[in-house]
């Protein structure tokens, strides 16, 4: 397998929370050969926080790049927005699961057969530079480095910002 770097060069608009078009290009990079001692198999960059916009794209082009079937994805529940429990793919329901003790910077693709895929989520709105040092980045052998150290060689931040809670919407709401 060859390194596959799926990425638009330009750079994006400042709306990051815009919903990606149809043919908008999947920034995504996958390691050639998937390793067991990296922490994470490739990197993903988003064009928003807006699951049921962005998964689709995801599973379609890892399924035809791998040559597998994905049948459930897992994510952290505060990285993301319109986070669905199924999302349609290629004439089946991809399962959707979330948790708050997952790492929020890495999305996980299991398959009916073979290791899962770990990706690590770059920022939709990072610097253009920045995210595309990360796609190469993790495109290459990065046995040994965290989430945390590929982010910070990248010039990125190590957390992502987390989605406002409800409660923290009702008490930001009722402190004006």
């Amino acid at each position: 397998m060859t390194l596959t770097l799926l990425s638009q060069r330009a750079p994006l608009s400042a709306a990051s929370s815009a919903i990606p078009l149809a043919d908008s290009a999947l920034r995504l990079s996958l390691h050639p050969v998937p390793n067991r001692r990296a922490m994470v198999d490739g990197a993903w960059w988003p064009y928003s926080r807006n699951a049921a916009a962005e998964l689709p794209g995801l599973i379609a082009a890892v399924d035809r790049l791998l040559d597998r079937v994905t049948l459930r994805v897992s994510v952290h529940g505060d990285t993301w927005q319109s986070l669905p429990r199924r999302i349609p793919a290629r004439g089946r329901q991809i399962r959707i699961s979330w948790s708050r003790h997952t790492d929020p910077r890495v999305i996980t693709l299991r398959f009916a057969t073979g290791e899962p895929v770990i990706l690590l989520i770059i920022p939709s709105g990072a610097a253009a530079g920045a995210a595309e040092a990360t796609l190469k980045l993790t495109a290459q052998d990065t046995a040994g480095l965290m989430p945390d150290d590929i982010l910070t060689l990248a010039n990125l931040p190590s957390q992502p910002a987390a989605r406002p809670t409800r409660r923290a919407a009702i008490a930001g709401s009722s402190a004006n």
